[in-house]
């Protein structure tokens, strides 16, 4: 999470964000986690695809 906060604009930008609505540092960073772990469920899960009707 560290490398995550120190290096990806995006966390940069979601910290900054949640640092202004207030929330601890603590907090923003089980959030992260959870925000993390979406973005990578999305990744690894197969793509649907169309079933092919058929002829008959």
């Amino acid at each position: 999470m560290q490398t995550r906060i120190r290096w990806d604009e995006r966390t940069q930008k979601y910290l900054e964000r949640r640092t202004a609505e207030g929330m601890s540092k603590r907090e923003i960073i089980r959030c992260l986690k959870r925000y993390v772990a979406r973005e990578l469920y999305r990744h690894i899960q197969p793509r649907a695809t169309n079933p092919v009707p058929s002829a008959a």
